[in-house]
């Protein structure tokens, strides 16, 4: 009975030490998987989730995450598609723990300068937040240009057309600068 028991009792020791080493393994494998998760990723796990975001500016934005690309976030509001670059972001709230990568390489390389430029043709009238340490500036207009890392925002009397004598001035904003782009909803949307 002696040696039974010293079997066993080394059996279980061995069996221990097995799934220790086991539960080490996985734990080390979770971890060098997640360095490799972008924030991005862990946005699109959560697409068509309400999400507060939470601007470097002071400012907040609350509603359902509509997209997360390489650059940048779109948040729907009631009324508004708020554009958020992800330099602008303080912190997230309700992000959760999913993550989902971008299949497509083409969406993967669409950056904030594709978006601008799209708002630009549309010629949609915008509210731009900008952030900095002065606190919030907001600039109304439409985009005149997209550059390599800047816009040109023509100040315009809300409602008007993008005319020259429209327009009140012309400012240059660096993306760095950039917290907000708040854009009305199309009717069909």
């Amino acid at each position: 009975m002696r040696w039974d028991a010293l079997f066993n009792d080394m059996e279980s020791q061995l069996a221990e030490a097995d799934r220790l080493s086991l539960e080490s393994e996985i734990g080390e494998r979770t971890r060098a998987e997640l360095v490799a998760i972008e924030l991005s990723d862990r946005l699109r796990g959560v697409l068509g989730c309400t999400l507060g975001v939470h601007l470097l500016s002071g400012e907040s934005v609350r509603g359902r995450l509509a997209h997360a690309g390489a650059e940048a976030l779109v948040i729907d509001e009631d009324w508004y598609q708020v554009l958020i670059p992800y330099p602008a972001v303080a912190r997230y709230v309700g992000l959760g723990r999913l993550a989902r990568s971008e299949p497509s390489v083409v969406r993967r390389a669409l950056g904030l300068a594709h978006s601008l430029r799209a708002l630009a043709r549309d010629r949609a009238e915008l509210s731009i937040s900008l952030g900095g340490s002065t606190g919030v500036t907001r600039l109304e207009g439409v985009i005149d240009r997209v550059g390599k890392d800047y816009v040109d925002v023509a100040a315009v009397t809300p409602g008007e057309a993008r005319r020259s004598r429209h327009v009140g001035d012309v400012s240059t904003v660096p993306f760095a600068a950039l917290a907000a782009i708040r854009s009305r909803k199309h009717a069909g949307l």
